[in-house]
């Protein structure tokens, strides 16, 4: 991969691309169908996809390897626990909000690409994670205390899915020591977080919402997800952790874009712009480093 040393960037960028999209998509099945029977149908939709082409990527061998074993770690945790915790906050706080905060998850990855990959920092990674810190207390401070439209704790939904994203990545990396499949990490991934899903589900004894088109939307969110996990998975393969979660968490620059050309439906405060504008330059300077 020499030859194309941008080929895990672009790829990054992609990801980042449909994982907006993505979540733009679930906000509009959200008012027909509530958030945990989505998250099932967009984790099945993905599963099921990744089963139907699976005959053309993966070998049985595959499943005997330990990195199978390492893959489903991740599985029982993302997309599971990030999804439901994604979709719950974007019921609360908005897809942009959502998009903006969850991109501290440059911040969990760095920790792990440190602790578990060997990879080095640089004082450019240190600053820039700094200022996606900075990104989410501008997004979370009212001076004077001025009532929010969403309240404080909710901070956790969106920082949890970024952790459980984050904490996937190095793990998957590791994986790929043995067993370098992007393709494989998600099948065994998404197949694992839908059974952790169902059985969940079944013991908190919920019940489906109404077959509706917002079934739809979860189900189209799932397909985008799948291509955007591929993506990055992909381009974990061939780049570093270091450099290719700070590009994924670019995503809220598409959100945000989302919103105000395509969906016309959240307004875009210059708290929200401010948010988005230090998450993103702070990105920028961790890639240029």
């Amino acid at each position: 991969m020499s030859e194309m040393p941008y080929f895990p960037a672009l790829l990054a960028v992609l990801s980042a691309f449909l994982f907006a999209l993505s979540i733009q998509i679930q906000n509009l099945g959200l008012g027909l169908v509530d958030p945990r029977s989505g998250a099932i149908v967009n984790i099945g939709t993905t599963a099921v996809m990744y089963w139907t082409l699976s005959p053309f990527f993966i070998e049985s061998a595959y499943w005997l390897t330990s990195a199978a074993a390492m893959f489903a770690i991740v599985g029982l945790f993302r997309p599971f626990m990030s999804a439901n915790l994604a979709v719950a906050s974007v019921k609360i706080m908005g897809p942009t909000l959502t998009s903006g905060i969850a991109a501290t998850n440059p911040i969990f990855a760095a920790i792990f690409a440190v602790l578990w990959l060997g990879e080095s920092p640089t004082w450019p990674i240190a600053i820039g994670t700094a200022g996606v810190v900075a990104g989410v207390a501008v997004t979370a401070i009212r001076p004077g205390g001025v009532a929010r439209s969403w309240p404080l704790w909710a901070l956790i939904l969106p920082l949890g899915a970024a952790f459980f994203r984050a904490v996937g990545h190095p793990i998957t990396m590791i994986g790929f020591q043995e067993l370098p499949s992007p393709f494989f990490a998600g099948l065994v991934g998404y197949s694992v977080s839908l059974i952790v899903a169902l059985v969940a589900f079944r013991m908190q004894k919920r019940s489906y919402s109404k077959i509706s088109w917002g079934y739809g939307w979860f189900a189209l969110a799932g397909a985008l997800n799948g291509i955007s996990v591929y993506s990055i998975n992909t381009a974990l393969k061939f780049g570093q952790l270091l450099t290719v979660a700070p590009i994924v968490a670019c995503s809220p620059v598409f959100t945000i874009l989302m919103s105000l050309l395509i969906f016309k439906r959240e307004t875009i405060s210059l708290r929200t712009v401010i948010t988005i504008a230090l998450v993103v330059s702070s990105v920028v300077l961790v890639v240029l480093s």
